[in-house]
């Protein structure tokens, strides 16, 4: 008994299907998009650590205004 996709023929079959089998897109889209978060939070990481300074020192302040 043969396995599915062994021939080269059936090999290319299951390529061609598994290109346009729209579930595949799905997972593209979403490494996609987690590529460009990543790019996004490289290339802005100093702005970010400083917003997040200022917004934790901001907190930071404020709480021990309460206390």
């Amino acid at each position: 008994m043969e396995q599915a996709g062994s021939s080269p023929n059936e090999w290319r079959a299951d390529v061609r299907r598994l290109i346009s089998d729209e579930e595949g897109i799905g997972v593209i889209e979403i490494v996609l998009i987690l590529v460009v978060l990543i790019g996004l939070v490289t290339v802005f990481r100093t702005e970010i650590n400083a917003l997040l300074g200022r917004i934790f020192g901001s907190i930071t302040s404020l709480s021990d205004d309460i206390l």
